[in-house]
């Protein structure tokens, strides 16, 4: 049977690639390499669990589903995925990617879900954003494993609870489990700690609420689901920022992992947000 050897959740900052890669060091704002210096220490977890196979979990920022038409959950079945939209590369210069897509796993996987009640759409003309480019990025650049993309919808509401998102990670785990195959299953997921797209809070010093940044940390590092499943809600997530219900993916993550600590956290206060690197080895610890 595969192994789960990793689960990453962490934020997906788009201008990480611009800022530490293409402008010259001279012009690097302060923060440039102390960023670049936690990105790599967290590259090097996914490394140690030596994966296989990529689980990505992401949401489409309304590149290719929209208001009147979002699916809640959808996975990804192709041979090929074409990554990054023209918009992604004009404002944040990010490079363009062909991920290969692992069909067996997707098929594997759709069918998992629909048996333990979790109705998915499932796509064959899926094109990636960079929910999903922002990981591949930050932590396997090389993009040479294959991979299966989970979307889910933090953008369009009404949106499921926070604990259908967190059974919905527990019942990923268990497919990943039961996969007939000798592999290592990696699954690494994006989201956002509090965060405003449009408005006074929009591109602040710091994320628009530190307070609430910190805490979810301290939840998601401690496997503190109960607190979770109880403090968050639509609406204390929209207070924190309008952009904050991408935190249901991070609790996504920790259901993948499960109700445990992480072997790994590190964060780091940026201008806009808060970025979040955290690690779980359900597998045991291989560094």
């Amino acid at each position: 049977m595969a192994r789960l050897s990793a689960v990453l959740a962490t934020t997906h900052h788009p201008f990480f690639h611009k800022i530490t890669e293409l402008t010259p060091p001279e012009e690097q704002p302060p923060f440039a390499a102390e960023w670049k210096r936690k990105v790599l220490a967290y590259r090097e977890t996914l490394t140690a669990a030596e994966p296989d196979v990529l689980v990505m979990v992401g949401s489409d920022h309304f590149h290719q589903f929209f208001a009147d038409n979002y699916p809640t959950f959808l996975i990804g079945k192709q041979a090929r995925y074409d990554a990054t939209f023209y918009n992604e590369v004009r404002e944040f210069s990010m490079p363009t990617y062909e991920l290969q897509g692992h069909e067996d796993l997707s098929g594997f996987m759709f069918q998992g879900l629909l048996d333990r009640g979790f109705d998915f759409s499932i796509s064959h003309e899926l094109k990636i954003d960079h929910s999903i480019i922002c990981p591949i990025i930050t932590t396997r650049p090389r993009a040479d494993l294959p991979v299966v993309p989970i979307y889910t919808n933090i953008f369009a509401p009404p949106l499921p609870s926070a604990k259908r998102f967190y059974d919905l990670g527990r019942a990923i785990a268990s497919i990943i489990e039961e996969w007939p195959a000798d592999v290592n299953v990696a699954a690494v997921g994006s989201g956002h700690l509090s965060l405003e797209l449009g408005g006074p809070r929009m591109f602040g010093e710091h994320g628009p609420d530190p307070e609430w940044d910190l805490q979810a940390i301290r939840w998601l590092a401690e496997g503190d689901v109960d607190s979770i499943l109880e403090d968050v809600t639509w609406e204390s997530m929209t207070a924190a920022g309008n952009a904050t219900p991408g935190f249901l993916d991070l609790v996504l993550m920790l259901g993948i992992a499960g109700p445990t600590g992480a072997a790994y956290v590190d964060d780091l206060d940026l201008f806009h947000t808060r970025e979040m690197y955290m690690t779980w080895y359900p597998e045991g610890d291989p560094r």
